[in-house]
């Protein structure tokens, strides 16, 4: 019996000493994971900057769930003073062409100068090869010397030891095996310029380095939040794209979590999907996309393998559109809650009637005299529901008849021909300020009719003299 408890002490004793020095290695190997710090490398010309973190998320606050890893600041400066947004760009050396110069030159040229003061654009590049960061970063200081002067771009990158492991992966969704390298460093990417955003700006956004942006974004974003503020929903990110991993908004105290998100589940799946199950957990129920499109993506070439890349926003346009202020009427019925003025107003609302009759119209009538200078119908939902057989007028002189307005008379400026109507220069030929637009049914069809957008474009008229 004493025999057989020694041989339990001793085997004890054993288990207790290898465990021991199990923990002090592992011990030793994480402390010094956390001290490690990046290698220089004299020809980027590159210094260890500090991150400007944001105290408001309790991730933060309480040091929960480090996230270790170290930048370098290859040009501008971190702000001193939190922005209204951050723009995130990741980018990565592609096999044919590169979008990344014309990607900034959009972000800033589309911008007023008010705007670019209240946004700073962050660029990680997140590429490994030094020449091509060498010669990225001296396009981009060549290009953008007076936006990195005044605090509004800023150029970091991450060096390769702070990344997990990027390959020998799992096979989800039996990706190959370069692809899931490919898609996992994008996740691990992604987290690290989210996390290096978090604090510069009360809202981040999101972009690909190969868009093209609608002009002045920033105040049509700006005015899309003040108006989900009123709603007051719970929301986690507002989408001015149906595109991938572009146009998507954070607000930055959510930063945190989110580059903890994509860091955790790295391997799991592409960035989109990832954002999709964040969205959710945090009890955002449904998709809050705008339209139209502010951002559109430019890029022929992927930056995977260089393959061939067509993707195309369709709902993006060039210059975000105001209507000027009007009230509209119309004589033909509406299916359910699609009324007249949402063809009028901005938005992704649209005017559905049932089918319509000769003599039936669809009247905008100005709150103020206006100098039209061009003017676009759009109707139908792909070939469906078109207005087939009518005429677009401009009108003078406001009456009120049945409680409806109209103007006394009109003048006929063109026809609609397949469902729409395009045309510049208008005040050439009508140069007095109008009251009314029409649109007017010159002949009956048996189909509904959706009237998507009506827009027009004006200029100021002139005053009258006063004696």
């Amino acid at each position: 019996m004493r025999l057989l408890l020694k041989k339990k002490s001793i085997v004890l004793a054993v288990l207790l000493l290898v465990g021991g020095l199990y923990f002090i290695s592992h011990s030793n190997f994480l402390m010094a994971g956390l001290s490690r710090s990046p290698e220089a490398h004299p020809n980027e010309l590159s210094w260890q900057g500090e991150l400007l973190v944001s105290k408001e998320s309790w991730v933060d606050r309480g040091q929960y769930l480090p996230l270790n890893v170290s930048y370098q600041l290859l040009a501008g400066a971190p702000a001193t003073q939190q922005r209204y947004l951050s723009i995130g760009i990741s980018s990565v050396q592609r096999k044919k062409d590169s979008y990344l110069i014309s990607t900034l030159q959009s972000l800033f040229s589309r911008s007023s100068s008010t705007e670019r003061d209240s946004m700073v654009v962050v660029v990680l590049l997140a590429d490994f090869d030094t020449s091509w960061r060498v010669a990225t970063l001296t396009e981009i200081k060549t290009t953008f010397a007076l936006e990195l002067e005044q605090g509004q771009l800023v150029v970091i990158h991450v060096p390769q030891e702070f990344y997990p492991p990027i390959t020998g992966l799992k096979r989800n969704y039996n990706d190959a095996p370069e692809r899931v390298t490919f898609r996992s460093k994008q996740n691990l990417d992604y987290a690290f310029l989210i996390h290096y955003c978090a604090g510069l700006g009360q809202f981040y956004l999101q972009l690909e380095d190969d868009i093209a942006c609608a002009k002045n974004f920033f105040s049509s974003m700006k005015s899309r939040i003040e108006e989900q503020k009123t709603k007051k929903t719970t929301w986690a990110t507002l989408e001015f794209s149906s595109l991938g991993y572009i146009g998507k908004l954070y607000k930055s105290a959510h930063l945190p979590l989110l580059a903890r998100f994509l860091f955790l589940f790295y391997q799991e799946m592409p960035c989109d999907w990832l954002l999709t199950h964040f969205k959710l957990v945090m009890t955002q129920k449904e998709t809050i996309l705008f339209k139209p499109s502010l951002f559109q993506h430019m890029g022929t070439f992927s930056s995977f393998k260089g393959l061939h890349n067509k993707l195309k926003d369709k709902d993006f346009e060039d210059s975000f559109y105001t209507n000027p202020l009007a009230e509209v009427y119309s004589d033909m019925s509406p299916y359910q809650k699609n009324y007249p003025n949402l063809a009028w107003d901005a938005g992704e609302g649209y005017f559905w009637g049932y089918a319509p009759h000769k003599g039936n119209h669809l009247t905008v009538v100005f709150k103020d005299p206006t100098v039209v200078t061009g003017i676009s119908v759009e109707t139908g939902s792909g070939l469906k529901d078109l207005l087939h057989s009518a005429q677009v007028d401009l009108g003078h002189d406001v009456v009120t008849a049945n409680k409806d307005k109209s103007c006394k008379e009109f003048q006929k400026v063109g026809a609609i021909e397949n469902g729409k109507f395009e045309m510049e220069g208008v005040d050439k030929k009508y140069s007095s300020a109008s009251s009314c637009l029409r649109i007017l049914v010159t002949a009956e069809q048996k189909d509904w009719v959706i009237i998507q957008k009506i827009r027009i474009t004006t200029k100021k008229s002139e005053a009258p003299r006063q004696e």
